[in-house]
């Protein structure tokens, strides 16, 4: 199995995995690359979306709305994002003010949710987590208030040569308050440290996905065991298992990541056992 999708941006609309690949149940995703006075026109059709500003500025419209960003983030490294979530039959007109790229994730939606809504930088909520080599922040885009029937967004920084995703952690199974059942994805960028933002470079990290020895994956029907080297515009589509991953030294490590499930939505999920005592001291 390969759950790893390398992508080179073209211009327009580039998929990068659909609803029903990498046993991905509730998830589509794809990038939006538009150069300075381009345009994309899309429809959400049976879907929501929400497209993540990875950089530039834009303009978007449909029937009864109308945005624009001419203040969005060079980069994931420069600033807090903007999104633009759109509910489901929704046709929309997307124009890039400068050279723009937006993450497009979907998920088949069966009710209609929140108007197609602008969710500025200052709408975003920062946590910090955490302690030595695996501290890492978080900005949280579209939580469990937002009026979506699926999504749970947000986006990872990971300092140069530091962990994420550590202890170990899963959420395949609805079993509140301790865990919950929803798939991933996660899209990464790199950053060289001490140069500017953005600016291409070789940067890479390492992606793990995995069940516990001797346990097979549900919907897989055999143990995961997958470690995955990622790059720049690489996605991994993490239907279940545990999932930590580390950044390179020298390159600070972005990852958006992408949770959807349909039997609620929230940031709780089940740590390793066997690593567990990494975070508790014991």
């Amino acid at each position: 199995m390969n759950l790893r999708i390398p992508l080179k941006p073209m211009q327009g609309y580039n998929k990068i995995f659909d609803v029903g690949e990498h046993k991905m149940r509730l998830t589509k995703f794809g990038l939006i690359k538009l150069a300075k006075g381009t345009a994309y026109e899309g429809d959400t059709a049976e879907t929501e979306v929400a497209l993540v500003l990875i950089g530039g500025n834009f303009a978007a419209k449909g029937e009864g709305f109308a945005f624009e960003v001419k203040d969005g983030r060079k980069s994931p490294f420069t600033g807090k994002p903007h999104c633009l979530y759109m509910p489901r039959h929704t046709k929309y007109v997307i124009t890039a003010l400068s050279d723009v790229e937006l993450a497009c994730n979907g998920s088949p939606a069966t009710r209609d949710t929140a108007k197609p809504t602008l969710i500025k930088p200052e709408d975003t909520r920062h946590i910090a987590l955490g302690k030595d080599n695996w501290t890492r922040t978080s900005e949280i885009i579209l939580d469990e208030k937002f009026d979506s029937e699926h999504f749970y967004i947000g986006e990872g920084m990971i300092p140069s040569g530091n962990w994420s995703g550590y202890p170990s952690h899963r959420h395949d199974v609805n079993n509140p308050p301790n865990e919950l059942d929803m798939e991933e994805t996660y899209f990464y960028l790199f950053d060289k440290v001490g140069a500017g933002a953005g600016e291409p470079n070789e940067g890479f990290g390492f992606q793990s996905v995995y069940t516990p020895a001797g346990v097979a994956a549900k919907k897989f029907g055999e143990r995961l065991n997958e470690a995955y080297r990622v790059e720049n515009y690489d996605t991994v589509a993490i239907a279940e298992g545990y999932h930590p991953l580390a950044g390179a030294p020298g390159y600070n490590m972005y990852y958006l990541w992408t949770m959807a499930g349909d039997q609620g939505r929230g940031l709780i999920s089940l740590m390793d056992p066997a690593h567990a005592w990494v975070k508790n001291g014991k």
